[in-house]
């Protein structure tokens, strides 16, 4: 059975949609670890402030979690067209581990869907264009929910399925 890391950019509408989906990994025998990245302690990344203080401790935690998964599953809104701050941060706070940061993504299976209070679609392209640049292997498919409108299950679990196709 699969492992997946479920990431829940935003505490509201996004990490009700990641515990949506961990059931449907869970019903199939699979394990979920969904990740409430807005809980986090980690602090806007600055060179300044990773000169000064390191990286925050939650870091380890988080890589961790993600390298222990087998596939990942990104839950993020669409900020003015592109990722939340909370995605963004906590990928290049995962980047300051530059000797082997690129060990993490190459070849990682990631699925993407997002909760939006638009249409979702440009937040889809920015991840996909995020985690593709980083190596990772993207689910063709996406869940979008659009103005606090439930996806539908059959997408849930469609997208989970072919993301458990490459794990």
């Amino acid at each position: 059975m699969a492992s997946i890391a479920i990431l829940a950019a935003t505490s509201d509408r996004n990490l009700a949609l990641a515990q949506r989906f961990a059931g449907v990994f869970e019903a199939e025998g699979h394990a979920a670890d969904v990740i409430e990245l807005a809980n986090m302690d980690m602090p806007v990344f600055t060179t300044a402030h990773s000169k000064e203080h390191g990286a925050p401790a939650s870091l380890d935690d988080l890589w961790a979690r993600l390298e222990a998964a087998d596939g990942w599953l990104v839950c993020a809104p669409e900020y003015n067209g592109g990722a939340p701050p909370t995605l963004i941060n906590a990928i290049t706070w995962l980047s300051t581990r530059w000797k082997d940061f690129r060990a993490l993504f190459n070849g990682q299976p990631v699925a993407l869907a997002t909760s939006s209070g638009g249409g979702g679609e440009y937040v889809i392209t920015a991840m996909r264009n995020q985690f593709l640049f980083l190596g990772c292997d993207v689910v063709g498919r996406s869940t979008i929910e659009k103005s606090g409108e439930d996806a539908r299950q059959e997408s849930l679990e469609d997208v989970a399925s072919r993301l458990l196709k490459l794990c």
